[in-house]
């Protein structure tokens, strides 16, 4: 049976209607997307508390700031890459420095938004704000996943970065899970390779994982949904556990899910490291698919990546 496929910004829209209803204290803005991060859906149904700063990113987040500095509890949304390009000054000093609750949630990222092409494909968001001292950076796996965690940065005091996609993704897990802040989980159970992945590429990883049973190859799938705080001991756990790592990201390989794993395993328990993920270049239009498999990020680029590290050992 196909798995059912829905995608990480709609369940986030959903989400915040939801805590709209529990506490009056949620207000949400956008910059002038909201029928593309959905948070249209929370402006008819709270209108007195929602913004549209239009196309003016750095007010969105001053703005942001400002509000969550009076006491509310702040969702602010547009695209990745304006989120987080365009305003980082104004996250870096009017919200982060600050440690005030506000949880940029931003869609539309990586090379999955397509043909918008590289002016709209955030590549190096995680990198940005992954760097900011008092900010969280969650990467949702699926739409069960996301739902969660914008609940629980909802309940958690100070600034979140909560990265969300554009195109329907596998849901991975049942409606009983449970997202627990700077917990990295286990997907499937191996011993050979350790692959780390995050966000869309967290399904790709277990893809990858069941093309390389075929083979005879045991590949551990850890889900790294919270990139900061990383949880290193989980990430050491599972090096030591298979003696080589492969990371796999919808983000430049340069300052994301990769750093952040090479850093923690250089410092603990060093293994062979293969890192998959856009190699220091800017995204181009196409589809999604075809784009993920230009860019190695396909099930398949993950068994070459897997391959190379185990014969390395």
């Amino acid at each position: 049976m196909a798995p059912e496929m829905r995608a990480t910004r709609q369940a986030y829209a959903e989400t915040l209607v939801e805590l709209g209803k529990e506490d009056e204290r949620i207000v949400v803005l956008d910059a002038d997307l909201s029928a593309s991060t959905m948070t249209q859906q929370f402006g008819k149904a709270f209108p007195g508390r929602f913004f549209n700063t239009g196309i003016a990113e750095q007010n969105l987040m001053s703005v942001a700031g400002g509000l969550a500095a009076a006491g509310k509890t702040v969702f602010a949304s547009t695209f990745a890459v304006f989120a987080t390009g365009r305003a980082y000054d104004q996250i870096r000093m009017g919200i982060a420095h600050n440690r005030l609750n506000v949880k940029i949630a931003a869609t539309h990222s990586g090379l999955t938004v397509g043909e918008d092409g590289a002016s709209h494909q955030a590549l190096e968001d995680i990198a940005l704000m992954r760097a900011l001292p008092n900010m969280t950076v969650v990467v949702p796996a699926d739409a069960t996943e996301a739902a969660q965690a914008v609940r629980v940065a909802a309940a958690q005091q100070g600034p979140f970065y909560i990265r969300l996609g554009r195109p329907p993704v596998p849901v991975l897990y049942g409606a009983d899970y449970r997202f627990e802040l700077g917990h990295a989980r286990s997907l499937a159970q191996g011993s050979d390779v350790a692959v780390f992945a995050t966000g869309h590429m967290v399904a790709v990883a277990l893809e990858a994982a069941r093309l390389l049973g075929a083979e005879g190859i045991s590949a551990e799938v850890v889900n790294v949904s919270t990139i900061k705080p990383l949880d290193v001991e989980a990430v050491v756990a599972a090096a030591r556990k298979c003696g080589a790592a492969v990371t796999v990201e919808e983000h430049s390989i340069i300052g994301g899910l990769g750093s952040a794993i090479a850093e923690a395993l250089s410092e603990n328990f060093p293994v062979r490291l293969r890192r998959v993920g856009v190699r220091d270049v800017f995204g181009e239009s196409g589809k999604p698919a075809e784009l993920l498999k230009a860019y190695g990020l396909s099930a398949e680029g993950v068994v070459v990546a897997c391959r190379e590290v185990i014969a390395g050992k």
